[in-house]
């Protein structure tokens, strides 16, 4: 392969880190207190919730799925954990309980797809509605607080300098990796998404390996509200709101492609800290809320645009030797 085509292919996987850097260069001329201790640590720690979601969006987006309901996940186990923490739960079992319901609705979603045969949009756009609305529900509509401190020590802590939320993030990232490089359902994944017919005739149960998806992507999601909750020390029934944006837009500005079967998941690490590096730095600028939803909404639509243009592309340079 020619050094030019070698070049474009590099670009076409890892330019996503370039932007990266150019964002934070262009943010740091903007304002000078954007490179300081303070604003890198508070970015790290705004997008440890969106980053464990986007490992199991990940997940389920390389099968050629979609997961809607994964902001209304994550604000019902909040709200969860924290209705059973205010009734005197211990804080291990109110977890554990929060998390398996979380696997639950996950569950659920993957047999609508797997079983049903629905659209994942269509039948995690439901899940999303339903778990919203039972939020209210179970709320009234007002934030459950007047509970003991005991997550929020995690949720405001260090580690070594490290807030302790990233550490988390960290770890289930080192998990997501861990599961796609070197365990058969990982390598399954791959299969249903880039060829769901031959992975079939291969002997792969189909039906499973969505369910798995939507339930660990249910699962981090439950972790992402139990985040949530210890930032807050409180459970709010409006959190997570845009939450299934955020870590789509950062799985694809990752190279994960919405056709499935193709993407790093590493990469998408550099996709949650651009989506935390715009958010920040438009607010450090001064940017409106609102020019702020129109800004990652065309970022969104320019990613998924790039992630087509560049499988073409990939495509193109790969087979131009073989031609020749």
């Amino acid at each position: 392969m020619k050094g030019n085509n070698r070049l474009a292919l590099w670009l076409l996987d890892y330019g996503i880190i370039l932007i990266l850097f150019l964002l934070i260069a262009v943010f740091s001329i903007a304002s000078s207190n954007f490179l300081s201790f303070s604003t890198v640590t508070t970015i790290l720690r705004q997008v440890s919730i969106i980053g464990i979601i986007s490992v199991g969006a990940a997940y389920v987006i390389l099968t050629a799925g979609i997961d809607l309901s994964v902001g209304s996940i994550a604000c019902i186990s909040s709200l969860t954990c924290a209705l059973m923490l205010k009734s005197g739960w211990p804080i291990p079992a109110a977890i554990a309980v929060t998390l398996l319901l979380a696997t639950v609705y996950g569950l659920f979603s993957g047999a609508l797809v797997a079983f049903f045969k629905m659209s994942p949009l269509i039948a995690t756009l439901g899940v999303m509605t339903s778990l919203r609305g039972a939020g209210y529900l179970i709320t009234g509509g007002l934030p459950v607080y007047g509970f003991g401190k005991g997550l929020s020590a995690f949720g405001r802590g260090y580690f070594l300098g490290i807030p302790d939320p990233v550490i988390l993030m960290v770890i289930v990232f080192a998990l997501g990796i861990f599961i796609l490089s070197y365990t058969p359902i990982g390598r399954h994944v791959y299969g249903v998404g880039g060829n769901e017919e031959a992975s079939r005739l291969s002997g792969v149960n189909i039906s499973r390996v969505k369910i798995f998806c939507y339930a660990f992507c249910a699962f981090l999601s439950g972790i992402a509200g139990l985040v949530l909750l210890a930032r807050t020390n409180s459970g709010q029934p409006a959190a997570g709101v845009g939450y299934e944006m955020d870590a789509i837009t950062a799985v694809v500005l990752g190279g994960i492609s919405l056709a499935g079967g193709q993407g790093k998941l590493p990469l998408v690490i550099v996709g949650v800290l651009i989506m935390g590096v715009l958010s920040t730095g438009m607010l450090m600028c001064n940017i409106n809320d609102y020019v702020q939803q129109v800004v990652k909404g065309l970022v969104l639509i320019a990613a998924v645009a790039f992630s087509y243009v560049s499988l073409q592309l990939r495509n193109k340079i790969i087979s131009a030797p073989n031609k020749a």
